[in-house]
């Protein structure tokens, strides 16, 4: 049997067959070297990350004992306030104020502190009330930049004279406010003002509509506000773990300045942690897939 001869195909495999060898070789020596670099880039990556969390972490760990061992040192000598002057309480309310005004309702302390102020009378006395105006103003903005910053604000001013006109309580224009689907209308009504203290007992009326429903719930509470009520400590809880505070930026000259702030329950002080039925809700609703959606 005369042999076949070899046409174009034939020829063309036994050219191609160590060609394909070796373009295999290559990809199998390809894929190792870049597949080893993934590797060694992951590893890398997992590595700095683990790093920078061990360094986050003892950062912080230093940062709390430190913030420990001075809350220690200058809360024990308010509990014994006849071993300091009152020069020395202030300052270390100072301390207290910038560095804990989050998480500690300093109020009665700027109350204590004031009333001392006062016996001193004359020049020293009305220095020391200066001293404690400004830290409580100071505490308030930084608080108010971070509440203005989450929620929704509005600001209204206060005539005296109206007051005096209407004793039953002047009503502010209200303020309609939407944040994180909820929509709600706050209405302040002044019921008095106490120009020796610079305080103002306020009413507030919160309506709020059910989306489901169409109801309107109706809330109120009433509370005195001053220089030394702090939003993130002095405030309202609303329903849907959200809160609504309402500051003085201004008292005197006739009138005041007042600034409200509607803001999530996250950005209240640390004390004021949500109800556990709150958090599961809230975990529940975030977790709902969107409506139209399958699971």
């Amino acid at each position: 049997m005369e042999p076949r001869e070899k046409d174009f195909w034939d020829k063309a495999a036994i050219v191609l067959q160590p060609v394909g060898g070796l373009l295999a070789a290559l990809a199998v020596a390809g894929l190792g070297f870049f597949g080893s670099q993934f590797i060694e880039r992951r590893q890398s990556e997992e590595t700095r990350a683990r790093f920078a969390s061990e360094l986050i972490s003892k950062r912080e760990e230093a940062d709390s004992a430190l913030r420990k061992d001075m809350f220690v040192s200058i809360i024990q000598s308010f509990l014994r306030p006849e071993s300091t002057s009152i020069d020395d309480r202030l300052l270390k309310l100072e301390l207290l104020a910038y560095n804990f005004h989050e998480s500690l309702n300093l109020k009665p302390l700027f109350f204590q502190l004031e009333r001392d102020a006062v016996k001193y009378g004359g020049a020293k006395g009305s220095e020391l009330r200066d001293r404690l105006s400004k830290v409580a103003r100071e505490v308030t903005r930084k608080e108010m930049v971070v509440l203005e910053e989450a929620g929704k604000s509005f600001e209204r001013t206060v005539d005296f004279d109206d007051l005096a006109r209407n004793p039953g309580g002047i009503p502010l224009e209200p303020a309609l406010l939407k944040l994180n689907q909820v929509e709600r209308s706050f209405l302040l009504v002044v019921k008095k003002v106490d120009s020796r203290r610079k305080e103002m007992q306020l009413r507030m009326e919160v309506k709020t509509r059910n989306e489901d429903t169409g109801e309107i719930r109706t809330d109120d509470a009433e509370f005195w506000v001053g220089y030394y009520d702090f939003p993130m400590i002095d405030h309202v809880r609303l329903s849907r773990d959200q809160r609504f505070a309402v500051i003085l930026r201004n008292f005197g000259g006739g009138s005041a300045r007042i600034a409200a702030v509607y803001f999530p329950g996250a950005y209240a002080s640390l004390k004021e942690k949500p109800y556990v039925q709150e958090m599961v809700k809230n975990l529940l609703q975030t977790n709902k897939p969107a409506e139209g959606t399958s699971r």
